[in-house]
């Protein structure tokens, strides 16, 4: 009885993460469910797919092959070592290292997620971009919500004003957008690849805040509260 108290406010401060890693792999489950067993999803990946390619055109072809290209695997393990140098330079070493545990581990888990659902890449006589590797998750989408949440998140902690947090949710949300579409767009992925990789990567950063949280409160670290 002496410690319920202190276990039911541990027990509030780790229930966010929880119950984002259990719903996001709620949503993975059923997205990939209805990949290996095809349903209505599937359906309407092959419609949206094919109409992305109908109505490609030169200019926003441009467009979405340098977003694909600045948020590949190059790019974004520049950008996350970037950001965790900036950390490392402010004197944050636990979201430094945050920074270089989440980022290349996402891109890792997604590449085992891959291997283990084999899925093809959408197929067209005359493609925008050709890859060989598999397609469900999508490593694009996957690592961009790591990388841009966790930038979010961090963002989210330091600014007081609601707005100013709102407009870093959203920015962050923007960016993934702009990198799911860019996939779909150039007809390298289905929309179950983009949702799953998004919904994989949250409880994966999930995962990495909460234990960031617990690492800071059994060190006292200053601003706990992941």
């Amino acid at each position: 009885m002496v410690f319920s108290p202190l276990i039911g406010s541990a027990g509030r401060r780790y229930a966010p993460g929880a119950l984002v890693i259990t719903l996001a792999c709620c949503v993975f489950a059923v997205i990939a469910h209805d990949v290996l067993h095809g349903s209505v999803m599937t359906g309407l990946d092959a419609r949206l797919a094919q109409w992305f390619h109908v109505h490609a055109t030169p200019g926003f072809t441009a467009a979405m092959l340098f977003i694909t290209h600045a948020d590949g695997l190059a790019g974004t393990s520049v950008m996350g070592a970037l950001l965790a140098a900036w950390f490392w330079r402010r004197g944050l070493a636990d979201w430094c290292v945050l920074t270089l545990v989440a980022v290349p581990g996402g891109m890792l888990l997604n590449v085992l997620l891959k291997h283990w659902f084999q899925r093809a890449r959408p197929r067209f006589d005359d493609p925008l971009l050709t890859l060989a590797t598999y397609s469900f998750p999508s490593g694009h989408t996957a690592a961009a919500t790591v990388l841009y949440g966790l930038l979010a998140c961090f963002l989210v902690r330091r600014l007081r004003a609601w707005p100013a947090r709102a407009l870093a949710l959203a920015g962050a949300a923007a960016m993934v957008a702009l990198v799911a579409l860019s996939r779909l767009y150039l007809g390298v992925h289905f929309l179950s690849d983009v949702l799953a990789a998004v919904a994989e990567s949250c409880a994966w950063l999930a995962a990495c805040l909460t234990g960031l949280f617990i690492w800071q409160r059994r060190h006292g670290a200053a601003g706990a509260g992941a």
